[in-house]
């Protein structure tokens, strides 16, 4: 059921009908006209023949004129006329001319009309052309001289541009529902990310500051308490870490990741990822190397210093977790012709050749020592260094024969390596 009325307006950009309705006036050879549905003319008169362009001349369709009147007519009627889907208008006929119109409708809302025609049904007579020429002040003679010079329209040919008009109004109009689909989707999404920050991100946070606030002014809690407060805060850490995750990877998925910019030091985002996570790596009594010992101070990068850090602090932290005590992690910077990669290297369990192509997929868990999380570090990392214009690969002799993660990313133009 069309709905003709709504209590919020549709935001309609005629713009976009334009070219389209010209095509079609030009194949066709008829006249046409965009209606907003309260019968202000939004598109046109798009004119093809030369008896059209004639009339137009002469002030046929200017505000006031006859054609432009019976086409408000016309609009003011399909307004207040409820039509069944698939329902054909009647023609008017205006002195021999045939004028018809089709409704526009989205979201179940008829919004405008597109009015079209003003073609002769059949040869006309020098008398038709007096009647019309009078309306507007023209000679009827010179108008009969056009006219006689254009073949008149069939029904069948009428017939079958109408249903190619309503063809591609109804093809518009289902591509901005869909258009108006996606921008709800996105709204919701929005709206999701915001409810994920404020109600899951809050209390997190308030939590993890009160288990702190008991573990550093209450040295005299029984051991048994203080052991559960020790466990509380590193599940309130991996579930912080968790909701992180979920908002990045819905921006990634979403295209609304984004990144700042700034020149820097490659050395600065290297010392201060390893420097928080290095304690890690010695706690399973692992070595763990970077080379050269100076981090990368001398290359300058154009970045955002937390993004590319948490694309270390992924893959540093993977590794510790995937490689046994007693095993090696390391960390090698070498320049590139036009770049520079960063290469984290375990001696860890490996990757079998078969889940190579699927590391860095949304969602992708590790089939051991994966205790926590939910595999999207990998994916939203990869999207990070894209968003830098670099790239991240993955290398792997198999299973229990470590792995390579290597981070290129393009080195500054020209600039100088900050202080």
């Amino acid at each position: 059921m069309i709905q003709i009325a709504q209590s919020t307006p549709l935001q309609i950009d005629w713009d976009e009908w334009q070219a389209p309705l010209q095509q079609f006036c030009q194949a066709s050879g008829l006249a046409v006209s965009a209606y907003a549905i309260d019968g202000v003319r939004k598109v046109g008169p798009l004119l093809a023949s030369r008896a059209a362009r004639h009339l137009d001349t002469a002030g046929f369709w200017a505000i006031d004129g006859p054609g432009s009147a019976l086409e408000q007519r016309l609009v003011a009627r399909m307004a207040t006329t409820a039509l069944a889907a698939g329902a054909v208008q009647p023609d008017e006929l205006f002195h021999g001319m045939r004028v018809c119109c089709l409704p526009l409708t989205r979201a179940g809302h008829r919004y405008g009309v597109l009015v079209f025609g003003w073609c002769l049904r059949d040869f006309s007579s020098p008398m038709a052309c007096e009647q019309i020429a009078a309306l507007v002040g023209l000679s009827g003679q010179v108008l009969w001289n056009e006219v006689r010079l254009e073949a008149p329209l069939t029904d069948a040919r009428f017939a079958t541009y109408r249903e190619l008009l309503r063809t591609l109004a109804g093809s518009l109009d289902r591509q901005r529902d869909t258009i108006d689909e996606l921008n709800r989707v996105s709204r919701t999404r929005d709206l999701f990310l915001a409810t994920v920050s404020h109600e899951m991100r809050t209390p997190l946070s308030a939590l993890s500051m009160r288990v702190e606030l008991l573990l550093r002014t209450m040295p005299e809690l029984p051991p048994a308490l203080q052991t559960a407060l020790k466990a509380m805060r590193v599940h309130v850490r991996q579930e912080t870490a968790m909701v992180e995750d979920l908002i990045d990877a819905a921006r990634t998925l979403t295209g609304t990741m984004s990144i700042e910019r700034v020149p820097v030091s490659l050395g600065r985002i290297v010392r201060d990822a390893v420097s928080t996570i290095e304690v890690h790596a010695h706690d399973k009594q692992i070595a763990f190397s970077v080379v050269p010992a100076d981090f990368g101070d001398h290359i300058a990068i154009d970045a955002d210093p937390r993004r590319l850090q948490q694309v270390l602090w992924n893959l540093i932290l993977n590794a510790i977790k995937f490689t046994p005590e007693g095993g090696a992690i390391g960390v090698l910077i070498s320049r590139a012709a036009d770049g520079v990669r960063v290469r984290v290297r375990d001696s860890g369990q490996g990757i079998a050749a078969a889940d190579l192509p699927h590391v860095f997929g949304a969602f992708t868990l590790q089939t051991q020592a994966n205790a926590s999380g939910l595999g999207l570090g990998l994916y939203i990392a990869r999207s990070i260094v894209e968003l830098h214009g670099g790239t991240l690969t993955v290398d792997s002799d198999g299973v229990g024969h470590g792995s390579s993660f290597t981070v290129y990313l393009p080195l500054a133009a020209r600039m100088p390596v900050p202080g």
